[in-house]
């Protein structure tokens, strides 16, 4: 009797990242919205639980957070507020609701531990702005809606980890909250290319233009600072 045949390698034909363009382009996806006058730079929970391979949480974001120092400090130099969101929990998670009994894992972010630590090229500067959040959007339950609007902030520059999580959710709450909302590419990043490419695709579809850094950096030098 002869070996049954190979069951097909399921997953997308090769071209489907250019058949979703063609089809989204024509239902009219994909506008660009542009920087605005005021931008701020939004780094999303770039610690050390996502940066250290011994993390249950690692996500091989070094160059994300490389990266995304390289924004701050050009960001800082022409004026732009910078802010910094970090998952911060009452030990035991009674402030974590269903998210945090969902993902075990969000317990390396009880109050005090030092997986919740940035790396030492991200540690926030005096002026900088620091945001502490209990769910994924770096908006939801916190003043930094409140903050931006103070500061005269139109465009919401997002950076940070995981790019189909709280990177995703604060991108939507950015421009949900009437906002400009750009994600920088190749400041962003996942434990998996695939949500990452999903959800930067989604981004750039419907809620947020997408950017390499190169490019927000050009962009927000001629708003003059």
């Amino acid at each position: 009797m002869s070996d049954p045949a190979p069951a097909p390698t399921p997953g997308p034909p090769p071209d489907l990242a250019a058949d979703l363009a063609r089809d989204y382009a024509a239902a009219g996806f994909g506008g660009r919205i542009g920087m605005g006058a005021r931008p701020a730079l939004i780094i999303v929970d770039l610690v050390r639980a996502y940066l250290d391979p011994a993390s249950p949480l690692y996500a091989a974001a070094e160059e994300a957070a490389a990266t995304s120092a390289a924004l701050a400090r050009d960001a800082r130099a022409l004026g732009h507020p910078v802010v910094f969101t970090y998952v911060v929990y009452t030990p035991g998670g009674a402030d974590g609701g269903w998210f945090y009994r969902k993902v075990p894992a969000l317990s390396l972010f009880d109050r005090g531990s030092p997986w919740g630590e940035p790396p030492p090229e991200l540690v926030p500067e005096p002026g900088d702005l620091t945001v502490a959040k209990q769910y994924p959007s770096g908006f939801f339950g916190t003043s930094l809606g409140s903050t931006l609007a103070a500061l005269g902030v139109d465009t919401a520059v997002v950076a940070g980890v995981s790019t189909s999580g709280c990177v995703r959710a604060t991108a939507v709450d950015a421009v949900s909250h009437g906002l400009r909302t750009i994600v920088a590419a190749d400041a962003v990043a996942d434990r998996d290319p695939r949500p990452h490419e999903a959800a930067l695709f989604d981004l750039g579809a419907k809620y947020a233009d997408v950017h390499p850094s190169g490019e927000v950096m050009a962009m927000w030098r001629e708003t003059g600072g």
